[in-house]
């Protein structure tokens, strides 16, 4: 199933043709907070109403020319004005594709730059999400060298990689933000752990040496069983709730993040916008099977 899924997920012309479906929109409408800046906003300002709060996500990546890439930076740098006058946390996420990396570097870094100073000085936070495998030394170079000079930035590390122990404790040497989450790219053997099993031991494993080393460290997880741990682990270790935060996808266990708020534990959600919502869903659908559960369950629920 998931293989099938993230292939889908890559299919130009399906995704034309669902994104332009009104059927479709509708269906991940659940998930996705709106196709526009104003949309997320409404959904930002709701959240934090409910003590709960936001990173905003303008879906996209692999754009295919530097224009595209301008774009994108010119709107989250709207996003986080938009934020500010709305009394909104300045809190965004990106993937570097989005931002030209695979066309210029050089360009790349501009754009990201750009943004990152602009987040310091408003008091915001950019999150530099992970890709696939082959984007990792790239991406953990850029947030370095970002994070040195401007503190405003943080990235994500993925456990069903075989690398994400030593790239988890050489980031809290450093003091950078992580974001924990298993992954949801399409990886072989060679790079990756193929059994769930490993990947999430490998999760609970990075949890721990982020709790206990980490720079406010966001726990992404969706899973009861992982959450009771970190939570188990947090209160043996000492580790004060307002160190460290869960986060979890928009429209996905509505119960669980009302139980979390409840018990006084800090928690953010992701919130996409935008209209090319169809890789983002595709992904969350083939991250784990649960997922479709989840997914086919709120919908009987609408």
């Amino acid at each position: 199933m998931r293989p099938i899924l993230l292939f889908l997920s890559r299919l130009a012309w399906l995704r034309s043709w669902l994104e332009n479906s009104a059927a479709a929109r509708r269906l991940a409408a659940r998930f996705v907070a709106g196709e526009t800046l104003e949309d997320a906003l409404v959904c930002g300002r709701r959240l934090q109403a409910e003590g709960i709060a936001l990173t905003l996500d303008r879906l996209g990546e692999s754009v295919t020319s530097l224009d595209d890439a301008a774009a994108a930076r010119d709107e989250y740098l709207r996003a986080l004005e938009a934020m500010q006058q709305s009394g909104i946390e300045r809190n965004v996420s990106l993937k570097l594709t989005q931002f030209g990396l695979d066309l210029s570097g050089d360009v790349c870094r501009a754009n990201v730059e750009q943004l990152v100073r602009r987040a310091a000085l408003l008091g915001g936070f950019v999150r530099v999400d992970m890709e696939s495998s082959g984007y990792v030394d790239r991406t953990l170079s850029l947030v370095t060298d970002l994070y040195a000079r401007y503190r405003a930035v943080g990235t994500v590390v993925q456990s069903y990689l075989y690398r994400a122990q030593e790239d988890v404790e050489n980031l809290c040497d450093l003091g950078i933000p992580v974001r924990l989450c298993k992954g949801a790219y399409l990886e072989n053997a060679g790079v990756a752990f193929p059994n769930k099993a490993d990947v999430d031991l490998n999760y609970a494993t990075l949890m721990k040496i982020l709790l206990e080393r980490g720079n406010y460290p966001a726990i992404a997880t969706h899973d009861e069983k992982m959450i009771a741990e970190t939570k188990a682990f947090a209160a043996a270790t000492k580790v004060p709730r307002e160190n460290f935060e869960f986060q979890m996808l928009y429209g996905i266990r509505r119960d669980l993040q009302r139980q979390l708020v409840a018990e006084g534990y800090r928690l953010r959600l992701y919130v996409p916008f935008g209209k090319a919502w169809y890789p983002y869903y595709m992904r969350r659908l083939a991250e784990r099977p649960a997922n479709a559960f989840f997914i086919l369950r709120n919908l009987l629920r609408r």
